[in-house]
This record gives C-alpha cells, sequence and structure tokens, in this order.
C-alpha cells in the first residue's frame, strides 16, 4: 500500500517560533482534506534548504520512502534550494517511482512532468528530443528561481545595511544595534515590507532585519506581531 508523507521546512533557527510552520500545515491539511487522505508522518525541520545532507529529517523520510509512495509540500523551495543538486535528486526520486506534489507549483509536481514526458514520449525523435529538454529546463529553471530568490533576498538585506550604517556615518552619528528598552516608533514601508518577506521567507534573517533596521530584538518581535495582525 503506498504511503503519503507531508514535508515542512524553514530555514532559520532564530526567534523560532511555532506559527513559522503555520502556513505550511494549512495548506497541507487542506490538500488532505480535499483528497481524502491522511499523512503517514509529517515531517518537519528548521534548516537551510541549500543542501540535502545538513537536513536529518530529510535524510529519514528518504530512508523510509518507497516506490509509488507521494511526499508533499507546500512549495518547491521547501523541497530544495539549490538548482544542480536539487534537479539530481529530484529526478532520483521520479525516476525511484516516488511521486512529489508541490502545492504552489503544480506544473513541476511528477505527475505532470511524467505526462510531458510521456507525450514526448510519442513524437519522433526530433520532436521528441526538443519536448525532453524544455522539460529539462522547466524543472531546471523553476529550481534555478528559488536559489536566485534566496541569494536576492540574502544580498538586499546586506545592502540595507550597509546603505543604514553609511547614511548614519555621514550624518556623524554611531551606527549600532538595538534601541532603548521598549522603543517603538512607527513602522516604516520599508521595515514593513523587510517583514512580509522574513514571514514568507525564512532565509531572511531577524538579525539581519534588526541590524538593517537598528532596532532591538524586543522592538522587532513588536513589529512583527504588528504586521501578522495586518494579514
Amino acid at each position: 500500500m503506498a504511503n503519503t508523507y507531508a514535508y515542512m521546512r524553514i530555514s532559520t533557527r532564530e526567534d523560532r517560533e511555532k506559527q513559522r510552520f503555520t502556513r505550511q500545515e494549512n495548506a497541507l491539511a487542506r490538500y488532505a482534506s480535499d483528497n481524502k487522505i491522511e499523512y503517514v508522518f509529517q515531517f518537519r525541520e528548521d534548516v537551510s534548504g541549500k543542501s540535502f545532507k545538513n537536513r536529518a529529517e530529510w535524510q529519514r523520510l528518504e530512508k523510509i520512502v518507497q516506490p509509488h509512495d507521494t511526499i508533499v509540500f507546500k512549495d518547491i523551495s521547501r523541497f530544495t534550494r539549490e538548482a544542480e543538486n536539487g534537479y539530481k535528486k529530484y529526478m532520483d526520486l521520479m525516476n525511484s517511482k516516488v511521486n512529489l506534489i508541490f502545492l504552489d507549483n503544480p506544473t513541476v509536481s511528477t505527475d505532470y512532468i511524467k505526462d510531458l514526458l510521456n507525450i514526448a514520449d510519442q513524437q519522433e525523435i526530433v520532436t521528441k528530443t526538443v519536448m525532453e529538454s524544455m522539460v529539462k529546463i522547466l524543472l531546471i529553471a523553476e529550481l534555478a528561481r528559488t536559489e536566485r530568490e534566496r541569494e536576492t533576498l540574502s544580498q538586499r538585506t546586506k545592502d540595507g545595511m550597509k546603505a543604514h550604517k553609511e547614511a548614519a556615518e555621514s550624518r556623524g552619528e554611531e551606527w549600532r544595534v538595538g534601541r532603548k528598552p521598549g522603543q517603538l516608533d512607527k513602522m516604516t514601508k520599508e521595515l514593513q515590507a523587510d517583514i512580509v518577506l522574513y514571514l514568507a521567507d525564512r532565509s531572511v534573517k531577524a538579525a539581519d532585519l534588526m541590524r538593517k533596521h537598528n532596532i532591538s530584538r524586543n522592538t522587532f518581535k513588536k513589529y512583527v506581531e504588528k504586521v501578522k495582525e495586518s494579514m
């Protein structure tokens, strides 16, 4: 009998909170309810998606998953944020007859990809070769997008921190992390946008945003709660 597993991942250990898995949990629960299935086990881990080797829960899942089993993810970035090794892992699992379902990225779920490859297999050699290449490009492009997204968000945070430091130094002010205890200034649009990104993608580090906006941990938490309430 084939089994269905759920896999959830966030990418930072800073300020760990249970609600960080909430969106993934809700999406996976809706999928199970709509399709009348039950997950044999739900794997959760707080670790970077840059490698499969440092992910203990993923390794546990790989040891027990069998041909014709299904693994459900909210989106492909929960599976991996690396293009080359991500593609190899995807193909290894698909060729082993393990089904991968990405709720937010259905066009790279294995059933969709297998349908495209089956259609390609029925064509004459030139068309078949072109279609197979297009399928490979589709997969790699989506995996590369998640990798670039992580790098872009990380660089954006670093650039913002540098700009704030330079602006403070140009005014002859000391650039520092944190403010007076309990101090809560009006939230800027830039900070609000950064917090939205922080809540949506665990590759954005809380510590980096605190340095960028020169706010303390407690102040940052208060702003996060304000943004959550508005969402």
